[in-house]
């Protein structure tokens, strides 16, 4: 995590810095402020058109019971990509317009896709529109709390006074 942020907070200024003076030095420091400036203009567009895109899709997909997994990721990569399009630089700028311009924001879904069902596994409820999942059986070190029996053996007061169901305190 340390060497991310040093990455963040150090190599990725100056590495801006050195691509501004170098094409500040090539077409003009008020070219390259002008470029800059409508870099960021077009990105700021691009990111509210996709945003609005993104959030009509997400609500059609819920409303028709469907988890929106696609349109979140797309989402998170406009807003990411929005972010770093309103950084200044030439760096931020092309990986901001890459999360942001949809064909290659697809390419980078399905990355992220892959690396998260690497992660996360999600046992969904049936009747909650998101499928089964894998069987949950399965998996080693799984617990399904509907499955597992919650009252204790003994009778300590903290018991009693919980009420699980099935347990008589009359």
């Amino acid at each position: 995590m340390f060497g991310l942020l040093v990455i963040l907070f150090l190599v990725v200024p100056i590495v801006e810095l050195f691509v501004i003076v170098k094409v500040a030095g090539s077409i003009g420091v008020l070219e390259t402020i002008g470029a800059l400036v409508a870099v960021s203009i077009v990105g700021a567009w691009l990111v509210r058109r996709q945003g609005v895109a993104i959030w009509r899709r997400a609500q059609r997909e819920m409303a028709s019971g469907q988890m929106p997994d696609k349109s979140l990721l797309d989402g998170l990569l406009v807003l990411m990509g929005g972010a770093l399009l309103l950084t200044p630089g030439f760096v931020t700028d092309a990986v901001g317009l890459l999360a942001v311009f949809p064909p290659t924001r697809a390419v980078v879904r399905t990355g992220l896709r892959r690396r998260f069902a690497r992660r996360i596994t999600i046992v969904g409820n049936a009747g909650a529109g998101f499928g089964p999942g894998p069987s949950r059986r399965s998996r080693p070190g799984f617990i399904d709390v509907d499955e597992v029996d919650l009252r204790r053996d003994d009778n300590s007061p903290a018991d009693r006074s919980v009420g699980l169901p099935g347990d008589d305190h009359s």
